[in-house]
């Protein structure tokens, strides 16, 4: 019932957010959009999940098969986009990679946890440079900061550090343990995630030299640069003028607002907080909302629907472990 409610609650939010814009006042706007512009957005986010798609294979050290990482990473990113604070999206690439790439999971949630922990640790650097940069949302970027670099300490302790995430998780087992389950499988569960962590830990151990930490920062703010530049067109497409240091900003920020909402992918959270940003920025709020709705469209919805289908026809019983760490988290 809680997903639901969350669910609905997210649908309420993007109402609101059309009624605030109005619905005329957004198909105006469309009207005197550059199609041709918009087009090119959504091959720039493609292109976007492909060098995703090149650090994952980087990672796993399987850099030949970019249609296998093409396709995990749109399974993962559709799993993620569904769950609270995007929490499913590490187990289910996993679970991906180990179907599709023929990897271990537990090598797989190296690689993911290592994906996020780049992700977030360029999010962060840029919202320290918003501190000093921006003054508008200065106290955003304080908060938002702080606490997407208190997730990249806690993402190490657990992917780098064996004694620490053992540690951690037998802090939480005993919660386990009062959950409706037979002893026997607590028991058996505990020790095959020690065992994974123990493997996790191994990986990215093994993996982590000076070279490819280099590589990885590289190909992580590349991915975030495209993705702006993706939103930066968009805004050509409305013949609208922003630099690009803002745009990234306020994605970094808005994408940051949708995680820490709760909300499944941020929906509706995700929205409103980056209309009310540019609208900081004074752009007009009917062309900001719309702005953010078309691009919304292009990095979320399409995406899921690609996710849905990659799923369903490359891993069909994939879609029984999204419902798993998917719908029964929201459930609980």
């Amino acid at each position: 019932m809680k997903r639901f409610l969350m669910l609905f609650f997210s649908l309420i939010l993007i109402c609101f957010l059309i009624l605030w814009i109005g619905p005329y006042e957004i198909l105006i706007v469309l009207e005197t959009a550059n199609w041709m512009l918009i087009l090119l957005a959504l091959i720039t986010h493609i292109i976007a999940i492909g060098l995703r798609a090149i650090r994952w294979g980087f990672i796993i050290n399987k850099n030949r098969d970019f249609k296998s990482n093409f396709i995990v990473k749109i399974i993962g990113l559709f799993a993620g986009n569904l769950s609270p604070l995007k929490s499913a999206g590490e187990p289910v690439t996993a679970l991906a990679g180990n179907k599709i790439n023929d990897i271990e999971i537990s090598e797989g949630l190296s690689a993911a946890l290592t994906e996020r922990f780049f992700d977030l640790g360029v999010i962060g650097i840029f919202l320290i440079a918003a501190i000093f940069l921006i003054p508008q949302i200065r106290f955003l970027s304080i908060i938002g900061a702080f606490i997407t670099l208190g997730m990249v300490v806690f993402i190490y302790a657990i992917n780098w550090r064996e004694n620490v995430s053992i540690k951690i998780y037998q802090k939480l087992h005993p919660w386990l343990k009062k959950l409706p389950l037979k002893k026997k499988f607590i028991d058996v569960l505990y020790y095959k995630i020690i065992y994974g962590l123990k493997g996790m830990v191994k990986y990215t151990s093994s993996f982590t030299n000076f070279k490819n930490m280099s590589v990885l920062v590289i190909l992580s703010i590349s991915c975030w640069l495209i993705e702006s530049v993706r939103l930066l067109i968009i805004f050509y497409a409305f013949k609208l003028e922003i630099s690009l240091i803002t745009v990234i900003i306020i994605l970094l920020l808005a994408n940051f607002i949708g995680v820490v909402s709760a909300l499944p992918g941020g929906i509706g959270s995700f929205e409103i907080s980056m209309t009310g940003l540019f609208v900081l920025f004074r752009v007009p709020g009917n062309l900001a909302g719309s702005i953010v709705l078309i691009d919304r469209f292009i990095s979320f919805w399409i995406v899921n629907l690609l996710g849905l289908i990659f799923t369903s026809f490359y891993a069909h019983d994939l879609l029984e472990d999204i419902k798993k760490y998917v719908l029964d988290a929201q459930s609980g």
